[in-house]
């Protein structure tokens, strides 16, 4: 006999998650901080000045929870996801958050993600990790970048093609160094974050121009700034692809080591805005008694 559909209460079975706006920054550290490696941009975004661009739901069912946060930077919209796969489906039903963003989720969340956005150039990526006792500085000269330099880094970073809009403010704010060939800028190094309340930091937008690569100026960036930052910081971590392995050799040098993989990039979110409009004005109807938002998944 052929197999029939399921019908009646089994097909309708669904797990009920509460999804809730959380504005503590200590609860939502409890819950990050056994994870920091991963969760280290979520962790810098606590700290005063960025948390009040940030907006933060947690959902919480039988089956689990998950924590979901929206940013607004100077560079940009990000999304984080943290936590089980359909805790986190229902949280981005009824808050997914602006149309385009930066996304960092683990591996086993990509399933949900691309039921909600698509990823026209995320990537697999390797979580590297290094602290003091590790690190092993890289010997040369670098120099710290100042925002009045943000033309020049723009400059560098669009040799390959890439589009840069760096501004002064999003220099200064960071940590940057850049190394120089005859006066010329030819590699540099900057922070995402850098939390000393967390005492830890993101490194990331290490480029080097294509006609000076193979002579070991991102190591030599990267270290300068790793070098600052861990002043402040017990840990740094950075992210690389996996396929380069020039890259992954150069930072293992310094003391980084691989702590987990994670999936990076630009988003689009799949629908328009008036889905999750509505799913979460139902679900709020719903939820009114559980003081947050209802969703079945």
């Amino acid at each position: 006999m052929a197999d029939r559909p399921l019908t009646g209460q089994l097909a309708r079975a669904q797990t009920e998650y509460v999804v809730r706006p959380i504005r503590n920054p200590e609860e939502i550290r409890a819950m990050l901080s056994p994870h920091r490696a991963y969760a280290a941009y979520a962790l810098g975004q606590l700290q005063p000045g960025l948390f009040e661009r940030t907006e933060w739901h947690v959902a919480r069912g039988a089956a689990g929870e998950a924590l979901l946060l929206h940013s607004r930077g100077g560079l940009g919209n990000a999304l984080f996801a943290f936590g089980t796969d359909e805790a986190l489906e229902a949280a981005l039903q009824v808050h997914p958050g602006s149309r385009h963003t930066f996304l960092s989720c683990q591996p086993h969340h990509q399933e949900t993600i691309l039921r909600h956005f698509a990823l026209p150039e995320a990537s697999s990526m390797v979580r590297l990790q290094v602290d003091r006792e590790r690190f092993q500085p890289a010997a040369g000269e670098v120099r710290r970048l100042a925002g009045g330099e943000a033309f020049r880094i723009n400059s560098l970073y669009r040799s390959d093609g890439t589009p840069a809009f760096y501004t002064a403010d999003n220099i200064d704010q960071a940590v940057y160094y850049g190394a120089f060939e005859e006066g010329r800028m030819v590699a540099v190094a900057g922070t995402h974050v850098i939390s000393a309340v967390d005492e830890i930091g993101v490194v990331g937008n290490v480029f080097t121009h294509p006609a000076y690569r193979g002579r070991g100026l991102g190591r030599l960036v990267t270290s300068a700034v790793t070098r600052d930052v861990l002043k402040s910081c017990r840990e740094v971590v950075l992210s690389v692809d996996p396929a380069n392995l020039a890259a992954l050799r150069a930072y293992e040098v310094l003391g980084y080591k691989e702590v987990t993989r994670l999936i990076e990039g630009p988003a689009v979110r799949r629908e328009s805005g008036a889905g999750a409009f509505m799913r979460r004005r139902w679900a709020a109807i719903r939820g009114r008694r559980y003081g947050g938002e209802l969703v079945s998944v």
